[in-house]
């Protein structure tokens, strides 16, 4: 009979166990960390008296597209430069790519691109002249044709660079950050500029990029941008993150109280609104109400059900959350009284 079967445990089996067990620990902390393309702990920059970054954390993971959002003077582009390896910490941890950035060797290079927010056309040289230039600087570039497929350009690939749209032109810079094949890419601020239409179709070149495994740190002033792209979102004011989450849940947003909005006819006032919804409503210029709530059914049901019963319309009733551009604010305004 053996030890299991009999029910008893023999000091064997509990190491095999423990062993077991550190092993597995072991495998997930590796998993962690192959899973992190960049990690942050600490990040301090200091300009003389200046301290541009105040000690921040952040991790981004491997396959995700991560906005950073902040206003001018955040410390957003200081933090940028810094995980390019363009500028060194004054304190703290920064890896990325399992490297430190500053004195990372020009085979880290090869693995990230980099798109500038702004940024020339080559002179005199057409779009597939300027990718054949820069997948020369790599040791195993991406295939120049692949690439323009990718950024949508194979029609334009033997017109001058210079003469590019302005949205023809980002997309290049794209496919000038996408020819090395690197693992990591950098967008700042890759749609300034655009009209609607270009903007929209740099978003689907941006998608695509996660569809390719790649990482992509993004960073813009628009928040349409970042709640259509982005997986998750941290925001940097004053040096410091004040918030971090997906779109839909950075600052607390799901958890933010909805907005019932509609104008009343002519000849019907707000007190003859339901108990319970005339005491709780707002007038906004133009005599609109507004009920905020978070208990949107309810309300809805009793409101509509008093329209119905006076047959009232309620023709431009909206029911409505705060946005990502209003959580946005609040949280940068907030850190900017503080």
């Amino acid at each position: 009979m053996t030890a299991a079967s009999s029910g008893r445990t023999v000091p064997g089996m509990i190491s095999n166990s423990l062993d077991a067990a550190v092993a597995q620990l072991t495998a997930a902390q590796s998993q962690a960390a192959t899973d992190a393309v960049i990690t942050i702990r600490g990040l301090r920059k200091r300009y003389g008296e200046l301290e541009a970054v105040r000690g921040i954390d952040l991790e981004v993971h491997r396959g995700e597209i991560f906005a950073f959002l902040g206003p001018n003077g955040a410390g957003k582009t200081t933090t940028v430069e810094i995980l390019e390896g363009f500028r060194q910490a004054s304190d703290g941890h920064v890896e990325v790519l399992g490297t430190h950035p500053w004195r990372a060797p020009a085979s880290w290079r090869e693995r990230i691109g980099i798109v500038l927010q702004e940024s020339e056309a080559e002179p005199g040289l057409t779009v597939r002249n300027c990718l054949e230039l820069y997948a020369g600087y790599y040791r195993a570039p991406r295939s120049v044709e692949e690439t323009l497929a990718l950024v949508d350009l194979a029609t334009h690939a033997d017109e001058r660079a210079s003469a590019l749209s302005g949205g023809q032109r980002r997309r290049l810079d794209v496919a000038l950050a996408l020819i090395g094949d690197g693992e990591l890419i950098f967008l700042d601020e890759p749609t300034t500029g655009f009209d609607p239409s270009a903007r929209r179709a740099a978003w689907e070149v941006i998608a695509g990029l996660r569809e390719l495994g790649k990482t992509v740190f993004l960073t813009t002033h628009y928040m349409e941008e970042a709640e259509r792209l982005a997986d998750r979102i941290a925001v940097i004011a004053a040096g410091e993150i004040v918030a971090e989450g997906t779109p839909k849940t950075l600052g607390g947003r799901q958890l933010a109280e909805a907005q019932i909005s509609f104008t009343l006819p002519l000849g019907t006032a707000a007190r003859e609104l339901p108990t319970g919804l005339s005491d709780r409503v707002h007038e906004h210029p133009g005599g609109r109400l507004v009920l905020s709530t978070a208990s949107v059914a309810a309300d809805l049901h009793s409101l509509s059900g008093w329209a119905l019963d006076r047959r009232l319309e309620l023709d431009d009733l909206e029911v409505s959350r705060p946005t990502l551009e209003d959580v946005y604010l609040q949280l940068t305004s907030a850190k900017k009284g503080s």
